[in-house]
């Protein structure tokens, strides 16, 4: 299943759909805590071993393969247990979640998830959270419904929880203290400020940030990075999304992961090799080991 797609990204609005030349390795290797490479991107699509073989060559070690609804969380299993650059994070996405409820399968879906979420090479459950930006008033219940039964998952399971949050911060952070966090909770692609950055590693969550904090407009980001705890801070791509300036718009993956690690770093004033050191610790403590 793994050597085939899920879905393709669109193309509407781009320009230029070839991949990045590589850039610069890393020296100390790090891991790209996101990404969906069940998506195909790019007028040359890449294989799955491709996206891997270009990774590891500038320093990316391993990726978690996140996941939207039961086709990709499939798909994030046996790619996984394919190889083992790869774990697996399993849900169904908040925007995916009134689809099924109107459908009368939400609670089958979670039934799915529930026996994904059992497999030894999957260590998240993920991407679940609230979306208010994509889904209106009348699918937001769906969407709670499913954000507290995946939380009830991660806990089952004793796995990491990736969130998905857009336009719900409050609402987010409220669900997780009422009903309580699973032990290692991550923001995928952190979209709050630097307010939000506190409460959340105030609480024990990691923040993982994406290409988009080297976005012109994004200084929330930035500010958000500064005041978040070496030791709670990720990486990812969101992949094949949010590829980083000066490549925005073009098919992002995760062999791109040094351009953002390389922009963290300077702008944390601080050494790229102990930053990346600093952030493989950190996945490796929240995903296990990639062995």
């Amino acid at each position: 299943m793994a050597d085939t797609y899920v879905r393709e990204r669109s193309t509407k609005g781009r320009k230029d759909l070839s991949y990045p030349a590589a850039p610069e390795p890393l020296t100390v290797p790090v891991y790209d805590n996101h990404c969906h490479l069940e998506i195909t991107d790019g007028v040359e699509p890449l294989s799955l071993r491709e996206q891997l073989d270009r990774a590891g060559a500038v320093g990316i070690a391993g990726v978690v393969q996140a996941s939207g609804d039961i086709e990709s969380s499939r798909w994030a299993v046996d790619a996984a247990a394919s190889d083992p650059r790869v774990l697996a994070a399993v849900a169904i996405h908040p925007n995916d979640a009134p689809t099924y409820q109107q459908d009368g399968r939400l609670d089958e879906a979670i039934a799915v998830i529930d026996e994904l979420a059992a497999h030894p090479r999957t260590r998240a459950i993920g991407e679940t959270g609230l979306d208010y930006f994509r889904t209106d008033e009348p699918g937001r219940p769906a969407q709670h419904e499913s954000f507290e039964a995946h939380i009830a998952l991660a806990k089952k399971h004793g796995i990491a929880m990736q969130i998905h949050d857009r336009d719900a911060h409050d609402d987010v952070l409220e669900t997780l203290a009422r009903v309580g966090a699973p032990e290692r909770t991550v923001f995928h692609c952190f979209s709050g400020d630097e307010a939000m950055a506190r409460t959340a590693a105030d609480a024990g969550y990691w923040l993982s940030f994406a290409g988009n904090i080297t976005f012109k407009n994004a200084q929330n980001l930035r500010d958000a990075l500064h005041v978040t705890p070496l030791d709670r801070i990720l990486v990812e791509t969101d992949a094949p999304f949010l590829t980083p300036v000066p490549l925005r718009g073009r098919p992002n993956a995760p062999y791109l992961v040094p351009v953002t690690m390389r922009f963290m770093a300077a702008e944390l004033d601080m050494d790229l090799d102990e930053l990346c050191a600093q952030i493989a610790a950190n996945t490796l403590a929240v995903y296990g080991s990639f062995d």
